[in-house]
Order: C-alpha cells, then structure tokens, then sequence
C-alpha cells in the first residue's frame, strides 16, 4: 500500500522540522547562523563551567568518551543512504545524531529474557484481563460506538477486537510512553545486534515519517521499542496503514480514537482478517506426545480438521471442515501448556505483536468485553 497523502499529526513543535533535510519547512541562513552560534556556545559553556568535583580528581586520567552516533562509521553510512535514496541531506542529518541520546533502558527491554525464565500464560492472561482494562473498554466503546461500528462494518473487523487491542496497548491512551522516538530507534537500530535490520528499517520509516508531517525529529515521545500513539504502531506502519478515520484531514493517533479504531482494523484486515470467522477453537487431543509435529509447523494455519484427526486432535467447536488451523501452545511454566487451535484471525492478530500470548490475551478480552457490554444492555442477562 502507497502512503497516504493526508498529513500526518504527531505532535506540533516550535523547533525546526528535522533541521537541513531535504523536504523540510526552509531555514533562513540568518536563523541557521543564529542558532548555530548558540548551541556551539552553550558547549563551550558547558566545558567551562565542569567543576573538579564533576571531571573527578585533579590531573587524573580521564577515559576517552564513546564516539556519539554521528562519529560512527555505521551511522554515517545509513546517513549517506538516506541522502541517496530518500533526497535527505546527509549533514543536516548526522548533526541531528550528534544529539540523540543513547537509551541503555530500550536496550534492556528488549533483550530476551533470562535462561531460567518461565514464560506462563496464565500470569500473562491476568495482567491484561484486569477490571481496569475491562472497565475502561467498555467505556471507551461506549464513547466511540459509532467510529466502531463503521470501522467493523467497513473492514469486517468485530469492535470487541479493536477495542481489545488499544486495551492491551495503550489501557486507552493511558501509556502511550514517554521514550525519544528518534531516541529510542537510533538506539536499537544500532546498538541492538539481534534485531538491528528491523529497528533500522523502522528508523528510516521514522525520518521520511516526520518529513512528511512537519515535525521536530526529538518532539515525538513513544515506546521504549519506538511505537507510536494509542494503538502503539510502529512508523513503518503508521506510513502504511495509518488513516483519518474522523475526516479532520489528518491523521492523529495520539489523540483521535477514531483515527486508532480505524488505523488498527485496517492494518487487521490489510494483514488477512476474515471477517465471520473465529479467532480460535477450544481443542482436545488423547496424546500429548502425538502434538509435537503440529507445535514444531508454528501458528501459520495449515492444517484441516482432518489432518488434526491423524495426530489425535479435534475441536470442541463446531467450525468449516475446510477450515485450516495450527496447533497453538502456550506454556504455563512448570505447569502443563495450554493449548487451542488457532483460525487465520489468530495468525492476524500476531501480525500486530508476533506473539501467541498477545494474540490470545486480544482474544480473551475481546470476548470478556463482548459479554460484560451485552449483560450491560437493556435486556441483557
């Protein structure tokens, strides 16, 4: 999908949008000049003003700092990239990186986990289906009933599901997050070894995402991972499916509801929705030994209900004999994993968070808010 050509409102600033890139509001050279001169002026201050007591004790060696971003090889070549590629000045460009802050607490967050971790469904399921997030969701459908049902009716996307996910994102724009995009993304993307393409790519789509919108490149605050607003899309996503729902002629996640509930039931059904369909099957099986090729296949759906017969498997729902599923298991720590069959709308969900946990706690509240707004309404028992 090409981006779209509404303008995007991320957060208004009165500093200059990403200061000498190309496609940028235009700087007089007196303005540059002045502001130029004050900020080599504030560095000169701030070295003459370190005290003994901050720069340690008098005449003894100091370690040689850590080359900022802007100094680093790697950086300047993504620098020179974005010029070639994208039209970005590279300059104007690497003397924004010379003031990004590392983040070692993005770092952190994302690493794996410890060794001797156990992941448990069951505790992870109960951090979401809070009666915070339960009595928040419903009152946020309550106020934006409409915006929801044209959203389902347009994308065949169920309310429940689009309510669910900004609940477990965001608890409803409550924690939207507090990191330095830029601040945030630089670091990952090239401090980060596991999954440095990806935050790279997410960097590149931050930068031609804040040309487009006009803002200052440190003004937009987010997720220690560099996700953005009440749905928590990342830039790249936000360029691709991001939409002005509420028709104000532009898009706004951090503050329209309406634009989220739209921007995220398009990127589900951009992703493989199947509107009618379920999301997933309660199962049973006769051997817990016989469900291991089915777990080694992962969660893209690929088997019928009677290829599942030949490893014992079967649904306790009744669902389309053509119907193609995957065995999902979600352990539960020294206890024994719990298990599902997982429908095409399940292997959507994880499109949004690649995580079998995520998809099925979106499910689950889904389905807790679905029956709370129903015994909430009149005639409801």
């Amino acid at each position: 999908m090409s981006p779209s050509p509404i303008p995007f409102r991320l957060r208004s600033s009165s500093r200059p949008p990403f200061p000498l890139a190309a496609g940028a509001a235009p700087v007089s050279g007196a303005r540059f000049a002045a502001w130029l001169a004050a900020w080599l002026a504030a560095l000169v201050l701030a070295g003459a003003t370190c005290t003994d007591a901050q720069a340690g004790k008098r005449g003894a060696r100091r370690a040689a700092p850590a080359p900022g971003y802007a100094e680093r090889t790697e950086v300047r070549a993504f620098a020179a990239e974005m010029a070639a590629r994208h039209g970005f000045d590279a300059p104007g460009l690497l003397s924004m990186f010379a003031r990004v802050r590392r983040s070692d607490e993005a770092l952190r967050l994302v690493a794996p986990p410890a060794p001797a971790f156990k992941r448990s469904w069951h505790a992870y399921r109960a951090r979401f289906l809070d009666e915070l997030r339960i009595r928040e969701g419903l009152r946020f459908w309550n106020d934006n009933e409409t915006a929801l049902a044209q959203a389902s009716e347009r994308f065949g996307v169920p309310a429940a599901i689009v309510v669910a996910i900004i609940g477990v994102e965001t608890i409803y724009g409550r924690v939207t997050g507090e990191h330095r995009v830029l601040d945030v993304l630089t670091t990952l993307a090239f401090d980060e070894p596991r999954r440095r393409d990806y935050f790279r790519a997410e960097l590149e789509q931050y930068l031609l995402l804040g040309r487009e919108a006009g803002v200052d490149a440190f003004s937009v605050r987010g997720s220690y991972a560099g996700a953005i607003g009440l749905p928590q899309f990342m830039p790249g996503s936000v360029r691709r499916f991001a939409l002005d729902f509420d028709g104000d002629g532009a898009i706004d996640l951090r503050s329209s509801a309406a634009d989220a509930i739209g921007s995220v039931a398009n990127f589900l059904a951009e992703h493989g929705w199947r509107g009618g369909e379920p999301v997933r099957l309660e199962m049973r099986f006769d051997s817990e030994q016989r469900l291991a090729p089915l777990v080694e296949a992962g969660i893209r759906p690929q088997f019928t209900l009677a290829q599942l017969a030949e490893h014992g498997v079967a649904s306790d729902e009744p669902a389309d004999p053509g119907l193609l599923l995957a065995l999902i298991d979600l352990p539960n720590g020294d206890d024994a994993p719990s298990y599902y069959l997982g429908a095409p709308n399940f292997f959507a969900i994880t499109r949004y968070n690649r995580s079998s946990f995520y998809a099925m706690a979106v499910h689950d509240l889904a389905r807790e808010l679905a029956q709370r707004r129903l015994a909430d309404s009149p005639g409801g028992s």
